[in-house]
């Protein structure tokens, strides 16, 4: 059984754990380096400071007790995008529905904010990540971005997701609401 579990800044060592993991077994998936989170760039606050970027959604992936997994949903550089990031996978977990679970648990949480694209950077040759998104719905949009130090570009993978704005606006109002009751029984207090 694949269990999500949602990282706090607190889980900054689990993190961590799990990042090292990937940057070292994965390199040629990620932007990042080893060496960039190791030695002086290996330090508790700047791992806190990974999950606790403004609006971000950090998950991991267990299987029994292991963490197996790993991904971030975060604002994305339009409104109306979330972009996912940092998805990995341990090599002995793979073909087993974690980075589909991990994915749809990012994909649930943009849906649920009213959000109306997905979006995400997969390196040029990463034909395993190109698979699992595609299975998801995400469609190729092609390389974007800077050329990479070896002249590639990441191709940028996108889905549109299903947004039910009456809904969502709904939920805005009932939280405002809620927002401006407890604002004026602080002020009852303080008078």
């Amino acid at each position: 059984m694949i269990n999500i579990r949602t990282l706090s800044p607190d889980d900054w060592p689990l993190w961590r754990e799990l990042r090292l993991a990937a940057l070292a077994e994965a390199p040629y998936a990620f932007g990042s380096r080893l060496a960039d989170w190791q030695g002086d760039g290996d330090r508790e606050e700047r791992w806190r400071a990974r999950l606790a970027l403004p609006g971000s959604f950090n998950l991991i992936a267990e299987r029994g007790a292991k963490p197996v997994g790993m991904v971030s949903g975060i604002p994305g550089p339009n409104a109306g995008t979330v972009e996912l990031i940092s998805l990995w996978v341990a090599a002995n977990a793979r073909g087993r529905g974690v980075g589909e679970c991990l994915v749809q648990a990012v994909e649930q949480w943009a849906t649920g904010m009213g959000t109306e694209r997905l979006h995400l950077a997969v390196m040029p040759g990463n034909e395993h990540a190109f698979a699992l998104y595609r299975r998801l719905g995400l469609r190729d949009t092609g390389p974007h971005g800077d050329p990479l130090p070896d002249g590639r570009r990441e191709h940028v993978m996108v889905k549109h997701l299903p947004t039910d704005r009456n809904t969502h606006r709904a939920d805005v109002r009932r939280a405002a609401a809620e927002q401006a009751a407890i604002w004026h029984e602080l002020l009852e207090r303080l008078k």
